[in-house]
Parts: C-alpha cells; structure tokens; sequence
C-alpha cells in the first residue's frame, strides 16, 4: 500500500507475496528513466485495483483503470521505439491522454468506494504529474520542425 499521499514509495517494502518483474535495492529513489517510472505505475495501479472491492458499479471502473493505467508505459514503450519523430509524438500523445483517463478513473473509483481515497488520490498525483511530463513533451515535438 501507499504510505504517503504526496510521495509514491516507488522502491522498498514491497508486500513479500507480490511478484516483481524487477526489482531494485531497499531505499532506492523513485525512477527518472520514464520507462521503469510508468511500468512501475502500472503495476502499483494494478495492485490498487485488486484491492477495489467488485460491485455492478465498480466492475466495470476496475477495468477500465487498469486498462489505461497499464497503457501508459505499453506506449510509452512503442513510443521509444519510434520509426519516426511523427510516430513518437503520435505514441507520446496516446501516453498523455492514457494518463489523463487514469486520473477520470480513479476519481470515479473513490467517489464510488470512499473508503480508498488516500490512495486513490496518491496514484491521482502520479498520473498528473506523468500527464504533465508527456504534455510537455508532445508540446515541444510539435513546434519543433520535422
């Protein structure tokens, strides 16, 4: 779970049972590498999701976060590999709004089960600040010339 509201703990204290494709040594801090920042995100929006109590309203809204949470680093990813610099503005512009869908989502996921608020509005921050971080970057590859 999340121990601060403004802080992601993107490293360290990991619950024992969960699987982790990576892992990085206790204490390290949260990652700059975009990658790793937004597969990181995924899979903590996974583990939210899993604690999301499924009821004919939630149900459908779990599915939807996940699908968008998880999308940012997929594209983000497609977006590195890029065969052009209008296919890695296309792949950044989809990791942008894939954010801003995460931030609708768990929104709605917290109006419909308050009890997750705290975390919710945790991973709120992280998907802004990762919206804001691919909205800077699409912003400056459009006015550059190509």
């Amino acid at each position: 779970m999340i121990d601060d509201e403004d802080d992601l703990d993107w490293g360290g204290e990991e619950e024992e049972d969960a699987t982790f494709v990576r892992e990085e040594p206790e204490g390290a801090a949260a990652p700059y590498d975009l990658e790793e920042r937004t597969a990181r995100f995924g899979e903590i929006i996974i583990d939210f999701a899993k604690t999301v109590p499924v009821n004919p309203v939630t149900s459908r809204l779990i599915s939807q976060l996940v699908g968008c949470g998880t999308s940012v680093g997929a594209n983000y990813c497609e977006a590195d590999d890029n065969i052009s610099a209008n296919d890695f503005l296309h792949k950044v512009g989809i990791c942008r709004k894939e954010a801003h869908e995460t931030q609708y989502f768990l929104r709605m996921i917290v109006r419909a089960r308050p009890e997750l608020g705290r975390e919710g509005r945790a991973l709120w921050k992280e998907a802004r600040e990762l919206n804001r971080i691919f909205s800077a970057i699409w912003r400056k590859g459009r006015i550059r010339p190509q």
